[in-house]
Protein backbone atom coordinates (compact mmCIF):
# COMPACT_ATOMS: atom_id res chain seq x y z
CA UNK A 1 0.00 0.00 0.00
CA UNK A 2 1.79 3.27 -0.76
CA UNK A 3 0.86 7.14 0.96
CA UNK A 4 -1.69 9.36 -0.66
CA UNK A 5 -0.24 13.00 0.08
CA UNK A 6 -1.99 16.02 0.78
CA UNK A 7 -0.37 18.97 -0.06
CA UNK A 8 0.99 19.63 3.39
CA UNK A 9 1.65 15.93 3.52
CA UNK A 10 5.38 15.04 4.13
CA UNK A 11 7.32 12.18 1.51
CA UNK A 12 7.84 8.79 3.32
CA UNK A 13 10.99 7.27 3.68
CA UNK A 14 12.39 5.81 -0.12
CA UNK A 15 12.41 2.36 1.89
CA UNK A 16 8.66 2.15 2.17
CA UNK A 17 8.68 1.90 -1.99
CA UNK A 18 6.98 -1.00 -3.53
CA UNK A 19 8.70 -3.51 -5.15
CA UNK A 20 5.64 -3.88 -7.99
CA UNK A 21 5.55 -1.68 -9.10
CA UNK A 22 9.50 -1.16 -9.03
CA UNK A 23 9.97 2.10 -6.79
CA UNK A 24 5.97 3.40 -6.65
CA UNK A 25 6.27 5.40 -3.26
CA UNK A 26 3.15 7.91 -2.67
CA UNK A 27 0.72 9.53 -5.05
CA UNK A 28 -1.00 12.99 -5.07
CA UNK A 29 0.13 16.20 -3.42
CA UNK A 30 1.12 19.02 -6.12
CA UNK A 31 3.82 19.74 -8.50
CA UNK A 32 4.51 23.07 -7.01
CA UNK A 33 8.75 24.03 -6.89
CA UNK A 34 8.96 23.46 -3.30
CA UNK A 35 7.36 20.12 -3.43
CA UNK A 36 9.66 18.93 -6.55
CA UNK A 37 12.55 20.14 -4.35
CA UNK A 38 11.47 18.43 -1.44
CA UNK A 39 11.44 15.16 -4.07
CA UNK A 40 14.74 15.87 -5.60
CA UNK A 41 16.46 16.23 -2.24
CA UNK A 42 15.28 12.88 -1.11
CA UNK A 43 15.79 10.71 -3.99
CA UNK A 44 12.44 10.83 -5.40
CA UNK A 45 11.10 11.86 -8.44
CA UNK A 46 7.32 12.23 -10.17
CA UNK A 47 5.97 10.05 -13.49
CA UNK A 48 2.77 9.72 -14.28
CA UNK A 49 0.29 9.59 -17.37
CA UNK A 50 -2.44 12.25 -18.35
CA UNK A 51 -5.35 11.49 -16.37
CA UNK A 52 -3.43 9.52 -13.66
CA UNK A 53 -3.04 11.09 -10.31
CA UNK A 54 0.80 12.63 -9.15
CA UNK A 55 2.95 9.31 -8.94
CA UNK A 56 6.19 9.44 -6.83
CA UNK A 57 9.11 7.10 -7.16
CA UNK A 58 12.30 5.86 -5.89
CA UNK A 59 13.52 3.69 -7.66
CA UNK A 60 16.32 0.68 -6.67
CA UNK A 61 18.45 -0.03 -8.39
CA UNK A 62 18.89 3.71 -9.76
CA UNK A 63 20.24 4.51 -12.90
CA UNK A 64 23.40 6.66 -12.79
CA UNK A 65 25.68 8.34 -14.83
CA UNK A 66 28.93 9.58 -13.60
CA UNK A 67 30.69 12.66 -15.08
CA UNK A 68 33.68 10.95 -16.08
CA UNK A 69 32.90 7.72 -17.30
CA UNK A 70 29.88 9.64 -20.20
CA UNK A 71 30.49 7.57 -23.59
CA UNK A 72 31.02 9.40 -26.43
CA UNK A 73 31.89 7.82 -29.63
CA UNK A 74 34.26 8.65 -32.36
CA UNK A 75 31.12 9.17 -34.60
CA UNK A 76 29.78 11.63 -32.23
CA UNK A 77 33.09 13.30 -31.32
CA UNK A 78 33.66 14.17 -35.17
CA UNK A 79 30.25 16.19 -35.11
CA UNK A 80 31.35 17.60 -31.79
CA UNK A 81 34.22 18.95 -33.28
CA UNK A 82 32.20 20.31 -36.58
CA UNK A 83 29.36 22.58 -34.27
CA UNK A 84 32.45 23.64 -31.72
CA UNK A 85 34.23 24.74 -35.36
CA UNK A 86 31.05 26.67 -35.86
CA UNK A 87 30.48 27.97 -33.10
CA UNK A 88 33.75 30.18 -32.98
CA UNK A 89 33.22 30.81 -36.87
CA UNK A 90 30.13 30.89 -39.07
CA UNK A 91 28.02 30.03 -36.31
CA UNK A 92 25.26 27.84 -37.90
CA UNK A 93 25.50 25.73 -35.05
CA UNK A 94 24.87 26.92 -31.28
CA UNK A 95 25.02 25.76 -28.02
CA UNK A 96 22.92 27.79 -25.43
CA UNK A 97 21.78 27.01 -22.13
CA UNK A 98 18.29 28.32 -20.38
CA UNK A 99 17.45 30.27 -23.69
CA UNK A 100 14.43 28.22 -24.15
CA UNK A 101 13.56 25.85 -21.19
CA UNK A 102 9.56 25.64 -21.79
CA UNK A 103 10.74 24.93 -25.35
CA UNK A 104 12.60 22.23 -24.95
CA UNK A 105 10.37 20.55 -22.30
CA UNK A 106 7.50 20.50 -25.20
CA UNK A 107 9.88 19.29 -27.86
CA UNK A 108 10.60 16.47 -25.29
CA UNK A 109 7.01 15.69 -24.44
CA UNK A 110 6.10 15.53 -28.54
CA UNK A 111 5.71 11.62 -30.22
CA UNK A 112 8.49 9.42 -30.62
CA UNK A 113 8.77 7.01 -33.04
CA UNK A 114 9.13 4.34 -30.17
CA UNK A 115 6.55 5.75 -27.83
CA UNK A 116 3.69 8.18 -29.32
CA UNK A 117 2.97 8.80 -25.70
CA UNK A 118 4.22 11.40 -22.83
CA UNK A 119 4.93 11.65 -19.19
CA UNK A 120 5.36 15.29 -19.50
CA UNK A 121 1.67 17.23 -19.40
CA UNK A 122 0.79 20.76 -18.82
CA UNK A 123 1.28 20.31 -15.55
CA UNK A 124 4.54 18.82 -15.54
CA UNK A 125 6.33 21.66 -17.87
CA UNK A 126 4.38 24.32 -15.49
CA UNK A 127 5.81 22.56 -12.14
CA UNK A 128 9.40 22.46 -13.76
CA UNK A 129 9.33 25.44 -15.64
CA UNK A 130 8.24 27.10 -11.85
CA UNK A 131 11.76 25.29 -11.23
CA UNK A 132 13.33 26.77 -13.48
CA UNK A 133 12.13 30.72 -12.75
CA UNK A 134 13.45 29.46 -9.06
CA UNK A 135 17.23 28.53 -10.76
CA UNK A 136 16.74 24.83 -9.79
CA UNK A 137 15.88 24.00 -13.47
CA UNK A 138 17.99 24.23 -16.43
CA UNK A 139 18.21 23.01 -19.85
CA UNK A 140 20.89 22.91 -22.64
CA UNK A 141 20.04 23.42 -26.30
CA UNK A 142 21.31 22.31 -29.84
CA UNK A 143 20.50 25.35 -32.55
CA UNK A 144 21.10 24.96 -35.98
CA UNK A 145 20.24 28.13 -38.45
CA UNK A 146 18.13 29.43 -35.63
CA UNK A 147 15.90 26.93 -35.26
CA UNK A 148 15.77 24.40 -31.98
CA UNK A 149 16.84 21.22 -33.31
CA UNK A 150 17.98 19.09 -30.00
CA UNK A 151 18.02 19.64 -26.22
CA UNK A 152 18.24 17.96 -22.58
CA UNK A 153 16.54 19.26 -19.36
CA UNK A 154 16.89 18.75 -15.33
CA UNK A 155 17.06 19.54 -12.44
CA UNK A 156 20.28 21.06 -10.29
CA UNK A 157 20.93 20.83 -6.49
CA UNK A 158 23.62 22.10 -5.31
CA UNK A 159 26.27 19.63 -7.06
CA UNK A 160 23.90 16.98 -7.63
CA UNK A 161 21.92 16.90 -11.05
CA UNK A 162 18.85 14.78 -12.14
CA UNK A 163 18.24 15.02 -15.96
CA UNK A 164 15.06 14.83 -17.12
CA UNK A 165 14.87 14.23 -20.63
CA UNK A 166 15.76 14.94 -24.04
CA UNK A 167 14.82 15.26 -27.80
CA UNK A 168 16.73 15.40 -31.25
CA UNK A 169 14.81 16.90 -34.46
CA UNK A 170 18.30 16.04 -36.44
CA UNK A 171 21.05 13.72 -35.97
CA UNK A 172 22.56 12.93 -32.69
CA UNK A 173 21.02 16.71 -31.63
CA UNK A 174 20.30 15.40 -28.11
CA UNK A 175 23.43 13.44 -27.48
CA UNK A 176 25.16 16.84 -28.32
CA UNK A 177 23.40 18.92 -25.87
CA UNK A 178 24.01 16.19 -23.11
CA UNK A 179 27.63 16.62 -24.09
CA UNK A 180 27.68 19.79 -23.44
CA UNK A 181 25.54 19.53 -20.24
CA UNK A 182 27.96 16.78 -18.92
CA UNK A 183 31.39 18.87 -19.80
CA UNK A 184 29.76 21.73 -17.83
CA UNK A 185 28.40 19.66 -14.79
CA UNK A 186 31.66 18.18 -14.67
CA UNK A 187 33.87 21.28 -14.70
CA UNK A 188 31.45 22.46 -11.96
CA UNK A 189 32.22 19.70 -9.70
CA UNK A 190 29.33 17.68 -10.34
CA UNK A 191 30.18 13.77 -10.38
CA UNK A 192 26.87 12.03 -11.17
CA UNK A 193 23.76 12.72 -12.75
CA UNK A 194 20.32 10.97 -12.12
CA UNK A 195 19.05 9.31 -15.17
CA UNK A 196 16.21 7.51 -12.52
CA UNK A 197 15.32 4.38 -14.73
CA UNK A 198 17.91 1.83 -16.51
CA UNK A 199 17.19 1.81 -20.58
CA UNK A 200 19.55 0.80 -23.55
CA UNK A 201 20.23 4.04 -24.89
CA UNK A 202 21.60 5.39 -21.05
CA UNK A 203 23.91 2.32 -20.96
CA UNK A 204 25.08 2.74 -23.93
CA UNK A 205 25.75 6.74 -23.08
CA UNK A 206 27.68 5.22 -19.95
CA UNK A 207 25.13 5.36 -17.30
CA UNK A 208 25.05 2.42 -15.11
CA UNK A 209 22.74 1.16 -12.33
CA UNK A 210 23.65 1.27 -8.58
CA UNK A 211 22.24 0.40 -5.21
CA UNK A 212 19.24 2.99 -4.14
CA UNK A 213 21.05 3.48 -0.65
CA UNK A 214 24.92 4.54 -2.56
CA UNK A 215 22.34 7.08 -4.37
CA UNK A 216 21.04 8.22 -1.45
CA UNK A 217 24.31 8.62 0.23
CA UNK A 218 25.98 10.50 -2.47
CA UNK A 219 22.63 13.05 -2.99
CA UNK A 220 22.68 14.10 0.90
CA UNK A 221 26.39 14.96 0.53
CA UNK A 222 25.85 16.88 -3.02
CA UNK A 223 23.02 18.77 -2.43
CA UNK A 224 25.01 20.46 0.36
CA UNK A 225 26.92 22.47 -2.26
CA UNK A 226 26.65 25.85 -3.09
CA UNK A 227 24.18 26.31 -6.12
CA UNK A 228 26.02 26.50 -9.66
CA UNK A 229 25.66 30.08 -10.15
CA UNK A 230 26.21 31.02 -13.97
CA UNK A 231 24.84 28.41 -16.71
CA UNK A 232 26.90 28.66 -20.00
CA UNK A 233 28.13 25.80 -22.65
CA UNK A 234 32.47 25.88 -22.21
CA UNK A 235 34.00 24.74 -25.11
CA UNK A 236 34.55 20.68 -25.46
CA UNK A 237 38.36 21.16 -26.85
CA UNK A 238 41.48 23.08 -25.88
CA UNK A 239 41.65 25.38 -28.83
CA UNK A 240 43.96 24.84 -31.42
Amino acid sequence: MISWLDVDSPFPDVSKALAEPAGLLAAGADLSPQRLLEAYRRGIFPWFSEGQPILWWSTDPRMVLYTDRFIISDSLKKTLRKIERSRHTDRRWEIRFDSAFRDVMRACAGPRRDDAGTWISKDIVDGYCGLHRAGYAHSAEVWLEGKLVGGAYGVSIGQMFYGESMFARVTDASKVALAYLVHFLRRHGVQMIDCQQETPHLASLGAIPIPRNDFINHLRVAIEAPQIGFWHPLDLFPPA
